[in-house]
């Protein structure tokens, strides 16, 4: 009797056949988790299996013509069905997936609408079998409790034409976290000073008049947090009881996706919903919340696939989240770039967060440092927000670079076109910058445009707390502008903004103007301190952008 062998069973024993979908990500632990030991082989994993994408290259242009204000095309956003049937996976890549997996037992997957996602659980013994070198252990950090593999895995070289990566394997959920920190300045305090930042400061600083709120039915914001941040209702209510007046407002968040936790709220997504719905005021607003509360979840990955599984999602996306670059495997990020890209193609505006080291920085070897770009911020598809300061903390004075705040070039992704101009200009202009060696001229720059992200008032486990800043903060109050646009534009019959930076470069500074004062956080050590403000490509918002709703009335 011939015995039938599954060939992937046998081709993925030997090592010699086989490849690495992410060799180059870092599989260190981060600090603050500790190892608990080896996963008991009969325990169960729900791993991600990220399926080789068509039509990529099609893809990248119907972003660039539906972007771009000067082309016929802008503003013609796709369906989600038709983004899938643009890049859903070949029959073969299915076949041979489904193939591979059955062969190992595997049954038990669900996908998306755009079926370049499978989802399936299976016992660690299972996952270590598909996945040669892996080795699945369980680590803690406070409640937090993650399954993942500090070796490299691999797949069968034929295999590995039809997977970009898998996840739940690598990839420890980063945290960015508000901070509350006291100012201390010995500026005597004058008339018209104020204690903080909060909603009618933002709108006073910003020319939001009472006016200034949604209206239009369909119209919609959104806030995505990750790894056991969530927010509560009764904060929010309080937070507009005490700073809302003056302006319509809602006070209850319209749907949550996902399950909202139990215990303490915290900062950071209170700080996020309570200032894109008053920002936004008015304007139907949903929380993203993903605990990641199967160990072996990335957080971030589970989003994006809600976006590809989804017909009808906000306009407008805030996350504060973020990861270094170089901690990243490149298989990774380009794959996350793709999911930006279908979601710009289908009119939505993505903002990130720039992060709170500015520019970073990278021991590379002894007295040889380099700037740390950070991800998705280097993303060339994303709008990136930085933060400013007032000039005087206490006063509405114009505003400097917050030295906290994100900026730099990646040094994965090439500088792209909408933005050579602006970023070349910047280069030429400044006297004093690092040495080039510490940053990649030639790449993509973030962030974007910035505002205000020091001295907040959040309301947060019922008490109000101030002087609470980072990126976080602005990148909710950006996004609540940005709604704002989309509700004139909607109410005209337009299309909303969709992905923003080709339009945004493009205004050449009309509604915008410079941050020139102060410099970022960076790598102090004798070849950088002193020679200038680190590399910084932010802009602020100015009070006429809200003028610039329809532009080119397209």
């Amino acid at each position: 009797m011939q015995i039938l062998i599954p060939v992937f069973a046998v081709l993925c024993s030997c090592p010699v056949w086989s490849k690495h979908l992410e060799a180059d990500q870092d599989t260190s632990v981060p600090e603050g988790w500790s190892h608990v030991g080896r996963v008991a082989p009969s325990d169960r994993v729900e791993l991600t299996f990220a399926l080789r994408q068509q039509n990529v290259d099609r893809l990248r242009e119907l972003l660039e013509l539906v972007s771009d204000p000067d082309s016929p095309q802008y503003g013609k956003f796709l369906s989600l069905e038709e983004v899938a049937s643009l890049v859903h996976p070949s029959q073969l890549t299915h076949k041979v997936v489904k193939s591979w997996l059955q062969s190992h037992g595997v049954t038990n997957c669900q996908t998306v609408v755009t079926e370049d996602f499978l989802q399936c659980d299976m016992t660690v013994q299972v996952a270590e079998t598909l996945l040669p070198g892996s080795e699945f252990h369980r680590y803690l950090n406070g409640q937090h409790s993650l399954v993942r593999s500090p070796t490299p895995y691999s797949v069968h070289e034929d295999l590995s034409k039809h997977l970009d990566l898998v996840g739940g394997v690598h990839r420890f959920p980063p945290e960015m976290q508000a901070v509350s920190r006291a100012w201390t300045s010995g500026k005597q305090r004058e008339a018209g000073f104020h204690l903080g930042v909060t909603p009618t400061i933002i709108r006073s600083r910003y020319n939001l008049t009472a006016a200034d709120v949604g209206s239009a039915e369909n119209n919609s914001q959104a806030v995505a947090q990750f790894l056991e941040q969530f927010y509560h209702p009764a904060d929010l209510a309080e937070f507009m009881a005490l700073f809302g007046g003056g302006f319509k407002h809602m006070s209850k968040v319209a749907r949550v996706v996902g399950t909202q936790g139990g215990g303490k709220a915290g900062l950071e997504a209170s700080l996020d919903i309570e200032y894109i719905m008053s920002t936004g005021a008015n304007i139907s607003t949903w929380v993203f919340t993903n605990p990641g509360r199967h160990e072996s979840q990335e957080p971030f990955l589970q989003w994006m696939m809600l976006l590809s599984n989804m017909s009808a999602v906000p306009w407008v996306h805030t996350i504060s989240y973020g990861d270094d670059e170089d901690s990243l495997a490149a298989a990774y990020m380009m794959r996350i770039n793709v999911e930006f890209m279908k979601a710009g193609v289908r009119g939505i505006t993505m903002l990130f967060a720039s992060g709170d080291s500015g520019a970073g920085c990278r021991h590379l070897t002894k007295g040889n440092n380099a700037f740390r770009p950070s991800f998705p911020a280097s993303s060339p598809y994303v709008t990136t927000v930085g933060g400013t300061s007032f000039k005087n903390p206490f006063k509405l004075t114009y505003e400097v670079t917050d030295y906290i705040s994100g900026g730099g070039f990646s040094n994965i992704f090439a500088m792209p076109d909408y933005q050579v101009s602006a970023v070349n200009a910047y280069l030429k202009s400044m006297q004093a910058l690092p040495p080039s060696t510490y940053f990649n001229t030639s790449g993509r720059a973030y962030p974007d445009i910035a505002a205000l992200s020091d001295n907040y008032w959040v309301v947060t486990n019922r008490v109000p707390i101030p002087w609470v800043s980072g990126t976080s903060a602005s990148t909710p109050v950006v996004g609540g502008m940005l709604s704002l646009i989309n509700d004139q534009r909607l109410l005209k019959g337009l299309p909303t903004l969709g992905f923003l930076n080709p339009l945004l470069y493009k205004l050449q500074g009309q509604g915008l103007f410079d941050v020139t004062e102060g410099c970022h956080l960076g790598c102090l050590d004798e070849q950088v301190e002193g020679k200038g403000p680190a590399e910084s490509v932010a802009s602020d918002w100015a009070p006429r952008l809200l003028l610039v709703p329809t532009v080119g009335e397209k």
